[in-house]
């Protein structure tokens, strides 16, 4: 294995002649596999996923062409231990997340309590036109993808929240079904917790959420088609669950209800799973030039026609702007400390943190606060002194629109390079589900930056991904991991 600077956590090693414990046999398995009969293994992944679809676009580019996101065959393990810790702070994240939506959008009390600024009110990801709206459970982020990343052993930080339409989960349940596939032998060796479950999860959470008194709720995925870069992960939820992947032209309002079109007639849909974001959900509310939107879909939804998952206007509380607050959140919504910290975050619109910016650029990752993807935004230390000084004039013009943070060591994961296994940087990403509990499958998204010393895990900057093993028996169990949260605020009422 390749020698990797000491600074970093690796998950694997603790030093260059023995592993971590949760890897001993893992480790006593690989060293037995020659170099060339992974990479055939690689090879293999790589036709199988071609074959099956699994494919992203990367806006933007000139020739559109569809790529695979590479696959590692090098699994990601996570003791149980680690996993009730990680499972426990992101479903207190996401329940103070859905109660801080449901504040904003009818009594304020955390902009009256000084905790989060007024100007969030401004954000473009607040909907006004949500202000007052009663949504059945009081579930906003129905489905919640937390992005981690980890320094030490024992030090995990929460890098962004994803709560419009977080993308993701397809990988993490394909993944597993290639490892299985490819390595059968593995799973004699480990016990690992079943993932193949999230979509029958994931369906009784949306059933959960339609309006009182629907006795069997007809639910559908709305997509934008099939050059939208996630279409694979539409069609592949929708099929799982068993129910229809529709688009905007596919469905039509009348008599203050959604219908779908159907070759027996119109159907009425009670939930609708949307992978659409706000601005073209209703050309009559929002972007007017809109064809991937249902006419009128917005009127329904207010006057509790049709529950929309997530919910419109939730935006405003992935924002960058809004991380910022969660952890006063918490104290203020819940009584609780967080579980899970927040990188160390500076506010460009605060003169302070500015002028500290503007001095250590070279040591900072700066981003928009409404950027994704790995967009928008500067990696310092890699970034040459003509990237450094353009991005300052862009900040310059707009500091409140940028955040900065420390370059976390982010740790590493053995993966399959060319000259053999060599550590690479990796973050994870859980999805949280939201109905009548909150809920996560024990695995998550694990994405791994596949350059050397790149920090940078997303796909559409050349990463990839890899399965990730959450261990021991006492997690093998039918349903998912359940925590519960109480409300401490009572002038804001618990959606957990």
């Amino acid at each position: 294995m390749q020698k990797f600077a000491a600074q970093f956590f690796d998950e694997m090693q603790l030093d260059s002649a023995s592993v971590r414990e949760i890897y001993v046999a893992y480790q006593h398995w690989l060293k037995d596999v020659p170099h060339h009969q992974l990479e055939s293994k690689r090879q293999e992944a790589e036709l199988l996923f071609r074959r099956v679809g699994i494919t992203f676009n990367v806006y933007g580019e000139a020739d559109g062409a569809e790529r695979l996101i590479p696959f590692d065959v090098i699994p990601r393990l996570i003791s149980a231990k680690e996993w009730t810790h990680l499972s426990a702070g992101a479903v207190q994240r996401v329940c103070t997340l859905n109660m801080f939506l449901h504040d904003i959008y009818h009594n304020q009390e955390i902009i009256k309590a000084g905790i989060v600024p007024s100007s969030i009110l401004a954000n473009s990801q607040y909907r006004p036109e949500m202000f007052g709206v009663d949504v059945p459970n009081q579930v906003y982020a129905h489905i919640a993808g937390i992005d981690l990343v980890r320094t030490s052993e024992s030090q995990f930080y929460v890098l962004e929240d994803n709560l419009r339409t977080p993308s993701g989960v397809s990988y993490m349940l394909e993944d597993r079904k290639m490892m299985m596939r490819l390595f059968p032998e593995l799973f004699r060796r480990y016990s690992v917790a079943p993932v193949d479950h999230y979509p029958q999860v994931l369906l009784k959470n949306l059933r959960a959420v339609a309006q009182v008194g629907v006795q069997d709720p007809t639910v559908v995925v709305l997509s934008s088609g099939a050059y939208n870069s996630a279409y694979f992960e539409h069609a592949f939820l929708a099929q799982q669950m068993g129910i229809e992947l529709v688009e905007g032209q596919d469905l039509f309002v009348r008599n203050n209800a959604v219908f779908m079109r159907t070759t027996q007639g119109p159907q009425r849909v009670d939930v609708i799973y949307r992978r659409i974001d706000d601005d073209y959900l209703d050309p009559l509310v929002f972007n007017q030039d809109s064809m991937l939107g249902v006419p009128g879909l917005l009127s329904v939804y207010r006057n509790g026609g049709v529950t929309l998952a997530n919910a419109v206007g939730t935006g405003v509380a992935d924002d960058k702007a809004t991380y910022i607050h969660v952890p006063n959140m918490i104290k203020f919504y819940l009584g609780e400390e967080p579980i899970l910290e927040n990188v160390p975050t500076y506010e460009l619109r605060k003169e302070e943190d500015l002028k500290y910016v503007l001095a250590h650029l070279h040591k900072l990752v700066v981003k928009e606060v409404q950027g994704s993807g790995g967009y928008g935004m500067l990696v310092g230390p890699a970034a040459s002194k003509k990237e450094i000084e353009e991005f300052k004039l862009r900040m310059l013009s707009k500091p409140a629109n940028y955040i900065a943070q420390p370059t976390l060591a982010l740790s590493t994961c053995p993966t399959l390079v060319e000259k053999g296994i060599a550590p690479r940087h990796v973050d994870l990403r859980p999805f949280v589900l939201s109905g009548k509990t909150v809920t996560l499958v024990p695995g998550a998204l694990c994405r791994v930056a596949l350059k050397e010393g790149s920090l940078v895990v997303n796909s559409s900057q050349g990463g990839g991904t890899k399965d990730t093993w959450i261990l021991e028996n006492d997690l093998l169990e039918d349903e998912p991991v359940t925590i519960t949260a109480k409300a401490k605020n009572s002038k804001v009422e618990s959606v957990c």
